[in-house]
């Protein structure tokens, strides 16, 4: 990847997977990539994280593979997918899978792997997983991403670019080593305070491992209240400067407001003209 200074700012939204029927689902994704929306994410949980427990929520990877097929330019991917859900070469083989889905018009695949060790609770007892504890999770993490990279390396056919891993999460001793060594881009889940020291650190563990800082694109989240060219781009601006270039505006249902997109878009449009 290029270096930080000189990747353009991109715009992603998360559409979460919740109190909402598919075909809401479905038509919000098709107007964000007639927007210009550059990335389009949802995530990895059975049950609402938001509202009503027990509201209507569907499976993050069959969705992945529908979006795969529905559009034509937007990247997406899972924001993130839990590692400890599913053996990491079934994986790595569902994502080569969605990646190929998603090739169209003689260009490579569009999927962007995002993943973290996972933290909702209900999901594991629901579903008979192990929770474990934090430390536990974040191990697993580490040994499954050498073997979701082998697997990518076995497949026939191949993934048809090389995949983007985006790791989620900020534990500053395990998370972000598993950064360093292993993601294309960071999803900081910080404040513009705490993003500034936790690259600190992550620079530290590129370091230590001969890892290119650079290549990591730093993503963060994105909101725009009230238009832009007001106080409420500040943070953004700040983040900006800090070096993130990917930033995501979460929305979800009942109503899936994307009302602040076209703000987003703006903001990006005017610094990727700078």
């Amino acid at each position: 990847m290029t270096s930080s200074s000189l990747r353009p700012v991109r715009i992603g939204v998360q559409i979460a997977p919740q109190h909402s029927t598919y075909t809401e689902i479905r038509d919000t994704l098709t107007t964000l990539e007639e927007l210009g929306v550059d990335v389009a994410f949802n995530w990895d949980h059975f049950y609402p994280l938001s509202g009503d427990p027990e509201g209507t929520h569907f499976e993050g990877w069959s969705m992945l593979a529908a979006w795969a097929e529905q559009t034509t330019t937007i990247e997406f991917g899972p924001l993130v997918t839990c590692n400890t859900y599913r053996n990491p070469d079934l994986l790595a083989d569902m994502a080569r899978t969605v990646d190929h889905i998603s090739a169209k018009n003689g260009a490579a695949g569009r999927l962007i792997f995002g993943i973290g060790s996972g933290w909702f609770e209900r999901d594991y007892d629901e579903y008979g997983y192990e929770f474990g504890t934090v430390g536990q999770r974040l191990d697993a993490l580490a040994e499954a991403m050498p073997r979701i990279e082998s697997r990518w390396s076995k497949l026939t056919p191949p993934p048809t670019r090389k995949i983007p891993v985006l790791i989620g999460g900020g534990g500053e001793k395990k998370t972000l080593r598993i950064v360093a060594k292993h993601a294309d881009i960071w999803h900081s889940f910080a404040d513009t305070e705490t993003l500034e020291r936790k690259l600190g650190i992550l620079r530290s563990h590129c370091e230590e491992i001969g890892r290119d800082f650079d290549e990591i694109e730093i993503s963060t989240g994105a909101s725009v209240r009230a238009g832009v060219g007001s106080s409420d781009t500040d943070a953004l601006d700040a983040q900006h400067a800090l070096g993130a270039t990917l930033f995501t505006l979460g929305i979800s249902g009942p109503g899936l407001d994307a009302s602040q997109v076209t703000d987003l878009l703006a903001w990006r449009d005017a610094k990727n003209a700078d």
